[in-house]
């Protein structure tokens, strides 16, 4: 079912993402709590509104160097860089620049998609659908390896260390992340375009490819709207956390090792959930599930509004947007061509996260100057409507999906019996 050289790509990939989300949880962590430090949580909104253009900007550059060097080397390179970048905040944060606590932040919601994304684009362009659906949980799991290590050290270093000093581990990891990136390509092979794809001639950035699929604007309005979720219960975890613990370090610690229990939750749900998920459940079923979860658990935040309320709603999204949903959302793309999984994907999975979330924060900032505090349960409110809306476009999709995937089955067969 597997030949050698998957196995050893699958798990080269793994490691790869194992050692970036181990640096994501200490960038993540050390950037909200070194931002709420000098702009406070209410300021949140703020910044976020400046990531989607920079995610852009940043994919225009991915686009560019994917037409000219190809999948393995733009990984290498898009790696290098965003070090570099961190490294280089970690030396103005050294010299009291306090506008590189903003810097840093929208940097870390950049890179961390544009890299990871790369590593998903590899995986279903490298496995069948039968493999995938055997694959991606423990590829989800080994990679949560990273998560949980990185969240625990980060929660244990940072009143030692100092929130500062944690920036030059998660430059540091994208080095290994890079390396075993890498090794992944040299046992799989990189994944060519067709010949009306090559040196990106339908469009660098991948709109035009995406503009053009039914299929994958529902995707991309799919991503949208779990994406306002995701921001709505960020934000007011975020504030209950800047309540409850107002010293900066030990925020530091808390928030590392709220991150750091994210990334066990989704462990366990990676290697034991999700396996049989999609082994024995309707990927109809599965993807209708989901927000219904969210649903229940905005109701209870907004009937009982507390920290522990706000972690719990906030983890269970984050778990299931690792674990389950991600895991039954990447089977999505099996199908498509190579600018449909390499760019329309990051279009969707990079500047659609984001670009949800910058713009469900710059509505947030808008309604907050004619309002000088928004209700805390206006948050939650927000992500009950928008797991409806959720479940909407969902049932949508994963009809289109049943139907392209039969179509795709019936061809692998016909191409079997020539």
């Amino acid at each position: 079912m597997f030949p050698r050289r998957i196995l050893f790509a699958a798990f080269a990939i793994s490691a790869a993402a194992s050692f970036l989300l181990c640096g994501y949880e200490f960038i993540r962590a050390v950037s909200d709590s070194l931002f709420i430090e000098v702009y406070t949580a209410n300021n949140l909104p703020r910044v976020m509104v400046a990531v989607p253009p920079s995610v852009f900007l940043l994919l225009y550059i991915y686009g560019r160097l994917l037409s000219w060097l190809g999948a393995t080397r733009t990984l290498a390179i898009t790696s290098f860089l965003s070090a570099v970048l961190i490294y280089g905040c970690y030396l103005l944060l050294l010299r009291g620049v306090g506008f590189a606590t903003a810097i840093i932040y929208v940097f870390r919601e950049a890179y961390i998609v544009i890299i990871i994304e790369q590593f998903w684009s590899f995986v279903n362009s490298t496995l069948t659908s039968k493999q995938a659906k055997t694959i991606n949980g423990p590829f989800c799991a080994i990679a949560s390896v990273g998560s949980v290590v990185g969240g625990k050290l980060v929660a244990r270093w940072a009143e030692t260390l100092g929130s500062e000093t944690l920036l030059v581990f998660a430059a540091s990891s994208l080095i290994p992340a890079a390396i075993f990136g890498v090794i992944a390509y040299a046992f799989a092979g990189e994944p060519k375009p067709t010949v009306a794809e090559e040196g990106g001639r339908r469009g660098h950035l991948g709109l035009k490819t995406f503009f053009s699929s039914k299929y994958l604007v529902f995707i991309g309005l799919l991503i949208l709207s779990t994406q306002v979720i995701s921001t709505v219960l960020d934000l007011r975890f975020k504030g209950l956390v800047e309540m409850d613990l107002p010293v900066k370090d030990a925020r530091t610690a808390y928030i590392g090792n709220f991150y750091g229990n994210l990334g066990a939750v989704s462990a366990v749900l990676q290697l034991i959930v999700v396996p049989l998920a999609l082994r024995f459940v309707s990927i109809r079923i599965i993807h209708i599930g989901i927000p219904i979860v969210h649903l229940v658990n905005g109701l209870i935040l907004t009937l009982t509004p507390s920290l522990q309320a706000g972690a719990r709603a906030f983890l269970t999204f984050k778990a299931l947007d690792y674990s389950l949903f991600r895991a039954a959302k990447e089977l999505f793309y099996m199908p498509l061509t190579y600018d449909e999984r390499y760019r329309a994907k990051q279009v969707i999975d990079s500047f659609g996260y984001r670009f949800a979330k910058g713009g469900s924060a710059g509505v947030i900032t808008l309604i907050g100057l004619g309002i000088k505090t928004i209700p805390g349960m206006a948050y939650s409110i927000t992500a009950m409507v928008a797991s409806c809306i959720w479940g909407g476009f969902v049932t949508n999709l994963t009809s289109q999906y049943q139907k392209l995937e039969k179509t795709d089955k019936n061809v692998d067969n016909e191409n079997s019996i020539v």
